[in-house]
């Protein structure tokens, strides 16, 4: 054989080794997939056995509930109500084992509470709007730093810094600085506005990476502004609040206090009732068609950039009472607080809960503000035990713990059938409608 067909031969047999090769990798990857998918769905078989009936009981007593919808939907939220303000009591009542009372004790229930009205704020934006905002720490901080500043704090921490401060120019607690919830209010908003404005023409991605970028000049700027935010050492003594009625006289302690629990929770309800008015009012509506489909929605007449906006300064303002209130209860505000991580956790409480839905949103928030605490037992391996739950969560419920119906459609692909229209009953034969026309042929 001559020497170029000898090296013709060689590379044939290479290549055809390198063909088999691939047809024997893809055969071992379609094996696994196969051996994976098949074990995915015994396991999901599995679970649905044993969940069966418990899934078969709570749809007959939520059917229940819903045909009297009048009267048990105001009664299950005042019995929710009232368990949420008992839950920092009962590990006094009774004996409790040690990670459940770290879960209920009054800071992390009072840590759960902001992140929930944080998440519930966060849930306007990303859940109703469907805008992808990566920097709602922002009016977190600017809640803070309002509440630092307006409350003498500020001031007061710079003249500590330059060694000018004494002791009878610290602040002590006014009546009056219950205003600043609704100035941190306005000013929130104000920024929300400042920043959606020029942005939210954006879309996706591009809105995600404004949204950042804002959130880390918030922060950068809170580091810079030596003479307003006293700069990488932050602001102290911040005054607790209190509360003067008359012979009531409630005074708030450090940041254990399960007072702050209660107001955080105050806020959450009333937030709860707020969102929920509008969610059924046209502006709700509004938003659900700009998520869908913002063209149609622009073509069909809904002012897109106005809703938007409004979804924005919903969520800001949100976030700036929740930060009067944490700036009250830690007493102290620095910038590192306020890093993009927390922006981040927020989110996920929304997505993990059920974006769009208001119990899912508090329900994510549980999820992540009190799962660390109830791992802490594990020492070292409580976050990747608290990131090994997370993902089981979003393996097996990629709707959210509790999403809305609307959502849970979307991601099923299906309408269910009790919600189909009886198109069967409704349509009626062509010969009928040909018969009952009274059109005569030209």
């Amino acid at each position: 054989m001559s020497e170029p067909r000898a090296t013709e031969v060689a590379i044939d047999e290479r290549r055809a080794r390198r063909l088999a090769r691939r047809r024997a990798s893809r055969e071992r990857r379609r094996r696994v997939q196969d051996a994976t998918g098949a074990a995915r769905g015994q396991v999901r078989s599995a679970v649905g056995l044993v969940t069966t009936p418990a899934r078969q009981g709570f749809g007959s007593v939520r059917g229940w509930t819903e045909e009297r919808r009048s009267w048990t939907y105001p009664l299950l939220a005042i019995l929710a109500f009232g368990l949420a303000v008992i839950l920092p009591l009962i590990p006094t009542w009774i004996p409790l084992p040690d990670w459940l009372q770290r879960a209920l004790s009054g800071a992390s229930l009072a840590r759960f509470a902001m992140f929930a009205l944080f998440a519930l704020g966060l849930n306007v934006v990303v859940g109703f709007a469907g805008l992808l905002d990566l920097g709602y720490v922002a009016f977190w901080a600017i809640g803070s730093y309002t509440a630092a500043v307006l409350t003498g704090a500020a001031s007061y921490s710079i003249a500590v810094s330059s060694g000018t401060a004494t002791l009878a120019d610290k602040p002590v607690w006014q009546s009056w600085m219950w205003f600043i919830i609704p100035a941190a209010i306005v000013v929130a908003v104000v920024s929300g506005v400042i920043l959606g404005s020029p942005t939210l023409r954006l879309r996706g991605d591009y809105l995600a990476i404004v949204t950042l970028g804002f959130g880390e000049i918030v922060r950068i700027l809170a580091v810079n502004l030596d003479s307003l935010t006293n700069g990488p050492r932050g602001v102290q003594s911040i005054p607790h609040p209190e509360i003067t009625l008359g012979p009531l006289d409630i005074q708030f302690g450090i940041f254990t206090d399960n007072k702050y629990y209660w107001l955080f929770l105050v806020f959450v309800v009333l937030w709860i009732v707020a969102i929920t008015l509008l969610d059924r009012s046209r502006i709700g509506r509004a938003w659900v068609a700009i998520r869908e489909d913002e063209v149609a929605a622009a073509s069909m007449g809904v002012p897109v950039v106005r809703m938007k906006l409004a979804a924005f300064a919903i969520g800001a303002c949100t976030a700036g009472v929740g930060g009067v209130i944490y700036a009250w209860q830690v007493n102290f505000v620095n910038p590192p607080t306020f890093s993009v991580i927390q922006s981040i956790l927020i989110l996920s409480m929304v997505v993990i809960g059920g974006m769009g839905s208001i119990p899912g949103a508090i329900l994510g928030a549980a999820l992540v503000a009190l799962l660390p605490e109830i791992f802490r037992g594990f020492t070292d391996y409580r976050f990747f035990v608290f990131g090994l739950a997370l993902v089981l969560v979003m393996i097996f419920r990629p709707q959210g713990l509790w999403p809305s119906k609307r959502r849970r459609q979307e991601l099923l692909g299906h309408m269910p059938e009790d919600h189909l229209p009886d198109l069967v009953e409704e349509t009626r034969p062509l010969e009928d409608v040909i018969e009952e026309s009274d059109v005569e042929e030209p």
